[in-house]
């Protein structure tokens, strides 16, 4: 009789969401960002404090999240957030 510990455990990896397109996937794929005062900064060590929200490392992403506001809401912060570092950030596809 097999028991629980004859299993070998499989790993899942962690799945989060990306906010532009909606599309879940490994968290290791996506892009953390966070905000900083009114800013919002790639956070790729995934280590800065705060709320944070992931995105596909895509343009596409980026502009379809911005399209539909869903960073600032995602982020739960009120009034318009900075996204000009994001948009000259080297990590963007």
């Amino acid at each position: 009789m097999a028991g629980p510990s004859d299993r070998s455990p499989q790993r899942v990896p962690p799945v989060r969401t990306c906010v532009g397109c909606r599309q879940r996937a490994a968290k290791s794929s996506l892009l953390r960002l966070v905000v900083a005062g009114n800013v919002i900064v790639p956070d790729p060590a995934a280590r800065l404090p705060g709320r944070g929200v992931y995105l596909h490392p895509s343009r596409e992403c980026l502009e379809l999240a911005q399209r539909r506001r869903a960073l600032v809401r995602a982020l739960r912060v009120s009034g318009p957030l900075d996204t000009t570092g994001l948009e000259t950030a080297r990590d963007w596809a």
